[in-house]
């Protein structure tokens, strides 16, 4: 182990597996104290109106997703030093575009009247983060990532969250308006955009040096349509309970869903996060396919053991967390919670099948699979809405994960055999 660690290629990459797990530990801590702050702030109906608005900014952004990482970073690697500049040139000028058309259509679409005031005064200032994160973060940390070194994203985004907790606290203290929050998180996409640019000007004799070549513009905008595509569809599936519950139910008993709900998909990430550390080593990384199988069964055993013993102790405390997090006036979460924490076993399962999609480039399947769990859940959602209220939207859920993770089973069983 200390021979290996002695690699510089390997004590780099465990030096960003410590950032990385530092940094999601700080996000979902933050998320859960600035959840608990803004619930009994607002009140169930204005939470409800500012998960709301965020449940859109989250279905809104994978629009400016276009030229993902997994375009750019091979590009990156590929290109010779003197290319850097056009490559992260072309891909930021084509990112921002996509990202100022998505932002004015949607302050179009609020200045229509087409939302709640306040959802729309919330989602106004939400959307500007969109022409932050995806066309300055995103293509500064592509360009870090491509050298394995992602301390500077990290470290730029455990700073911010904290400053923002404190300053959501002394919002709170203040006793502002529910809308004026949603310039928080600008401020923190424009201090972590700041800083990454700043970096990369250090870095670079300062200056940034981007320029547009216009063939690889071209080759951006096809490139990655179809993983483009598939990934709209899994974050429309992930918000579409949310929704569909807002033409069935009122803003607070949304608010009092989106709060057991913002519990559960924090404790979810985990299994993302598990995922993500040990798919270089256990999954890309491996060639025989024997060894891959046999890896592939052992992740999905040790998964759902993982997610289900977490599920039994969340269960059990479901009273004394949500208490705690969100205080008076969100006991029927309780109910909510307890259910929606059994969705990590099939998520999780879900995120280990779906490194053999992603290990294999399977754009087609990605594509098909989100697909397929967006049209289920949406069906099953139209049917048990009415007759089960909010628990409605949780069997939706499940029945899109299950299916989601039936496509990767079976094409896991077509590529790796029985």
């Amino acid at each position: 182990m200390l021979k290996r660690l002695a690699n510089p290629d390997v004590a780099q990459a465990f030096s960003n597996l410590v950032w990385l797990g530092l940094e999601r530990l700080t996000q979902i801590g933050v998320a859960i104290a600035i959840s608990g702050l803004l619930a009994r702030y607002f009140g169930p109906d204005a939470f409800g109106k500012w998960q709301y608005a965020n449940t859109l900014l989250l279905v809104l952004s994978p629009l400016t997703w276009v030229c993902g990482a997994e375009i750019l970073v091979p590009t990156i690697v590929q290109a010779p030093p003197e290319r850097l500049g056009a490559v992260l040139g072309s891909a930021f000028v084509l990112r921002i575009a996509v990202a100022v058309v998505t932002v004015v259509a949607t302050w179009a679409w609020i200045a229509a009247g087409m939302l709640d005031p306040l959802v729309g005064a919330m989602l106004t200032g939400l959307a500007v983060t969109l022409v932050l994160r995806e066309p300055f973060i995103a293509t500064v940390s592509s360009w870090l990532q491509s050298m394995t070194y992602s301390k500077p994203l990290l470290l730029s985004s455990i700073v911010t969250a904290v400053a923002k907790a404190v300053l959501v606290w002394l919002l709170v203290r203040a006793a502002m308006h529910p809308a004026t929050f949603s310039w928080l998180w600008v401020l923190e996409s424009v201090a972590i955009s700041v800083s990454l640019m700043l970096y990369y000007r250090r870095r670079h004799g300062g200056s940034l040096g981007w320029r547009v070549d216009w063939s690889l513009l071209r080759h951006f905008t096809t490139a990655g349509t179809v993983f483009w595509l598939g990934l709209i569809c899994m974050y429309l599936f992930l918000k579409l309970d949310r929704l569909m519950l807002e033409r069935h139910v009122s803003f607070a008993d949304l608010g009092l869903y989106s709060a057991a709900q913002q519990l559960n998909e924090n404790w979810i990430t985990l299994a993302l996060m598990l995922a993500q550390t040990i798919a270089p080593a256990f999954v890309y990384r491996v060639q025989d396919i024997a060894r891959l199988r046999r890896n592939v069964v052992r992740l999905i055993a040790m998964t759902a053991a993982l997610m289900i013993a977490g599920a039994l102790v969340l269960d059990a405390l479901a009273p004394l967390i949500v208490g705690k997090v969100f205080g008076p006036g969100y006991e029927a979460s309780v109910g909510i919670f307890r259910w929606a924490v059994w969705l990590s076993v099939p998520a999780g399962i879900e995120a280990i099948g779906n490194l053999i999609v992603l290990k294999y480039q399977a754009k087609f399947v990605l594509l098909t699979k989100w697909v397929l769990a967006l049209a289920i859940a949406a069906l099953v959602n139209q049917l048990a809405i009415p007759p089960l209220g909010l628990y409605g939207a949780l069997v939706g859920l499940a029945a899109g994960y299950l299916a989601a993770a039936a496509v990767n089973f079976y094409y896991i069983r077509l590529k790796l055999g029985s």
